[in-house]
């Protein structure tokens, strides 16, 4: 059961880093997906079936929300359209696709392992993690909270299209 530990932490570098690397915004989004998924297997991996299961939800989720997000605020124009076409060429899914599959190859590989049951941690239920989330924890989950909302107001603000100001003594020479 270790190396299925060590795959899905080598997954989750390697994704990380080319999230790091990746130049195009959609790129980095679906490697960013590929590490929240490698990341929820080591949880899983680890003993803890419900943050791998919030890891999934939460951020994997939310990943692609905000991907929806990006898309929708952007003002799209007939170059975007073709560039949206090019995305669909598999030299950019096939890293994400690939990465995403060694991970479905672990969980294939730990659901029908004879001894799956062989780590030593104890497994964390629901209400344990949620009295914690609320209880000792709360000015994280506070602090989590907020800097989402700034990641919300951030792309927002760059993407929104900004107003061309003229002089006023200007607008009759450009008319």
């Amino acid at each position: 059961m270790e190396i299925t530990f060590y795959l899905a932490a080598a997954v989750a570098i390697v994704s990380t880093i080319l999230v790091i690397t990746r130049y195009n915004l959609i790129h980095a989004l679906l490697y960013l997906v590929v590490s929240f998924l490698a990341i929820s297997v080591i949880f899983f991996v680890l003993g803890a079936p419900f943050m791998a299961a919030l890891e999934i939800i939460i951020y994997a989720g939310a990943i692609v929300v905000l991907i929806i997000f990006v898309i929708m605020m952007l003002n799209l124009t007939h170059e975007d359209v073709q560039h949206e076409k090019e995305w669909l060429k598999p030299g950019i899914w096939i890293g994400p696709a690939i990465l995403s599959f060694v991970l479905l190859g672990e969980l294939f590989y730990i659901f029908t392992a004879a001894d799956s049951p062989s780590y030593q941690g104890q497994p964390v239920e629901a209400k344990a993690v949620g009295l914690s989330l609320f209880g000792p924890y709360i000015l994280g989950v506070e602090l989590s909270g907020m800097l989402l909302m700034a990641g919300i107001v951030g792309a927002y603000h760059l993407g929104r299209q900004k107003r061309k100001v003229i002089h006023r003594f200007l607008e009759g020479a450009e008319g």
